[in-house]
């Protein structure tokens, strides 16, 4: 139980309990199963205090300091800090077994060291937090905002993320096995040494489906259960046809209309810009867009970016049918005759102008290119 003694210098208030604490810095106080519900003690010096049992629902705790303290609560009444206010509060090392500690603001809050084992933490607010190498094996932290928090090494073993908040937060060296991922929000993680074995990402009344990647996890439940995000896909990867070429205003003019003609016949056109800079690297992105395209057509007129462009895809993609175009009286570029032995890049299509090619884009494009497609995917025609 607590020391009267001690609780009587903590209720005088925050200032003449910092200056007792400072006086008698030796003493680590007592203040087991104490009712402190609603208390106003931000930046109060509750470092290496016995807190074991109390009630500090409602309290008022910003700013204060509670490294090595002891909040224990292994059996009821647990430790209560529901809708308490810890924002920046130094909890390192301080042991927090199964606390209760639902919707409280632990927004910047240092918790480096601490034992958070099978604690309550619905609904916290940890934006910012350090929990670098915090034991948090089977927490609740359903809706809980990890957002930029630190959880470096941290063991997260079995815990309930359901609906939670990571947004570049730091999981480098983290422990995720068996952790209950259900409407995880993950972008932007830092994830080197990471272990995210089989990860939960069903309800608790659903039947069991375990994956070994968060950004996967979110992937697969959409895929799983939102028909419309499945008719995305499919359209994506059945109707996207990828066009390459120059940029330029007389160019871009029969970029633009060639789309325009793939729209009409149902196809998914998509008309990238690699002459303007990119945040992404040049590599990656063609490499996505190509991924994701049925067919490419290739505009070789006034080749310039086309080079380049062409040499991320044709030797990486031997199931994506290359469909190359040219205005007529123009020479392909001297690369491009090494591109010729890949059986999946078509013979070169000479236009007489872009409107004779858009009036043959049926004979002369789209026919080839599907045919192309069938026989890298080992598509038998129709017989009639």
């Amino acid at each position: 139980m607590a020391n009267p003694e001690h609780l009587h210098h903590l209720r005088s208030g925050v200032d003449a309990w910092n200056n007792w604490r400072e006086e008698n810095y030796k003493i680590k106080p007592d203040l087991s199963y104490a009712d402190l519900r609603d208390v106003e003690f931000g930046g109060a010096y509750l470092n290496d205090a016995d807190l074991s049992f109390a009630n500090l629902s409602h309290a008022y705790l910003s700013r204060a300091l509670l490294n090595r303290a002891s909040l224990r609560g292994a059996q009821l009444p647990l430790v209560v800090l529901q809708d308490a206010n810890l924002s920046r509060a130094d909890l390192r090392d301080a042991n927090l077994f199964h606390a209760i500690m639902s919707r409280t603001d632990l927004t910047n809050a240092n918790f480096r060291g601490a034992d958070l084992r099978d604690a309550d933490l619905e609904s916290v607010d940890l934006r910012d937090a350090s929990l670098s190498g915090v034991d948090l094996k089977g927490a609740n932290l359903i809706g809980a905002n990890l957002t930029r928090a630190n959880l470096s090494g941290a063991n997260l073993r079995g815990a309930f993320l359901y609906m939670a908040t990571l947004v570049e937060s730091d999981l480098t060296g983290a422990n995720l096995e068996r952790a209950k991922i259900y409407g995880i929000s993950a972008w932007n993680l830092k994830k080197e040494g990471i272990v995210q074995k089989d990860l939960v990402i069903t309800k608790y009344d659903e039947p069991e489906i375990t994956v070994d990647n968060l950004e996967v996890a979110q992937f697969i439940y959409l895929m799983l259960n939102n028909q419309n995000i499945r008719d995305v896909i499919d359209t994506i990867t059945s109707k996207s046809v990828l066009i390459l070429g120059r940029f330029t205003d007389e160019r871009k003019a029969v970029l633009d209309a060639l789309k325009g003609e793939l729209r009409k016949r149902n196809y998914l056109p998509i008309l990238f810009d690699f002459e303007k800079p990119t945040s992404r690297d040049l590599t990656e992105t063609i490499s996505i867009l190509a991924k994701m395209s049925r067919f490419v057509i290739a505009d070789l007129t006034d080749a310039k970016s086309i080079p380049q462009e062409l040499s991320h895809i044709v030797p990486h993609t031997p199931s994506l049918p290359i469909l190359p175009i040219i205005l007529e009286g123009q020479r392909e570029y001297g690369m491009f005759e090494h591109f010729k032995r890949y059986p999946w890049v078509l013979s070169l299509h000479a236009y007489q102008t872009p409107e004779a090619m858009l009036s043959e884009i049926v004979e002369v494009i789209i026919e080839p290119a599907e045919r192309k497609v069938n026989e890298l995917r080992g598509i038998k025609p129709p017989t009639h």
